[in-house]
């Protein structure tokens, strides 16, 4: 099996290192296309108005100067020669990837690009900042992370369809055990704007996460994080809401010419 790895904390991140050791339980024949620094957060940004570097690291490695959908896009179409990759693997992110962190979440849609473009596509992220003064538990993505992979790989899933893998914030062995979920969606904000002052007296802003958490349904990805289970989420791109359809059709269906 040939695989696609990428990422977007960038080619030097501890969570693309786990990564590679877990595809390596499963083939030899890995592809690294990783941002060449941190590219949080671009969610499907593609790079349009400046030109793309590409950086060899290594055999069969590419650091490249754009955004996760990027490296996914050279990976498949320049940098990988020969066959062509069975498998897109994203992260291991960083930071949760839950809710609608799905939505501006550059390891997310890596695998979105992928899945595009005809490959099974798999994004995987390592839950932190639950427990106060812990550092990430990459040890939870390495212990689980294999036998999930193998898991999934075993089935089959429909065209059009990616799944994001979260690990919660424990010691693999305080993991809860795994469920299969849906998008949630937090009852509050998780963005917040930090005002600051510069040494010339000039306001600017950090974007930043409040770090509070929400009270989640059962059966989402959010809850089943929160209650130390590893979420395993299928997602599509299909953003249309059929209730809503349904209801303009009603409504403005009959509209003839203005």
């Amino acid at each position: 099996m040939r695989i696609l790895i990428t990422n977007d904390d960038g080619i030097h991140a501890n969570g693309l290192a786990v990564l590679e050791r877990m595809a390596r339980t499963i083939s030899e024949d890995l592809w690294v296309v990783a941002p060449e620094v941190e590219q949080s957060g671009q969610s499907r940004a593609l790079t349009l108005t400046a030109p793309i570097r590409v950086r060899r690291a290594g055999e069969q490695r590419f650091a490249v100067s754009g955004t996760p959908t990027d490296c996914v896009l050279l990976g498949l179409h320049e940098l990988i020669s020969g066959k062509r990759p069975d498998l897109v693997l994203s992260g291991v992110n960083r930071g949760q990837n839950i809710a609608e962190d799905v939505t501006f979440s550059g390891t997310v849609a890596a695998a979105m690009q992928g899945m595009q473009m005809g490959v099974r596509s798999i994004a995987f992220s390592q839950a932190h900042g639950f427990r106060q003064g812990v550092g990430i538990p990459w040890q939870t993505a390495d212990a689980h992370g294999p036998r999930i992979l193998k898991a999934l790989l075993a089935r089959s899933w429909a065209e059009g369809v990616l799944i994001n893998v979260n690990f919660p914030d424990r010691e693999p062995e305080d993991v809860a055990g795994v469920e299969v979920t849906r998008q949630g969606f937090r009852d509050e904000g998780i963005i917040h704007a930090d005002r600051r002052t510069d040494p010339r007296g000039n306001a600017y802003y950090w974007l930043g996460f409040r770090g509070t958490l929400s009270d989640p349904a059962e059966g989402t990805d959010l809850r089943a994080v929160y209650d130390g289970k590893i979420s395993i989420t299928p997602l599509h791109i299909d953003l249309s809401h059929a209730e809503t359809i349904g209801a303009l059709s009603r409504d403005l269906g009959s509209f003839g010419p203005a």
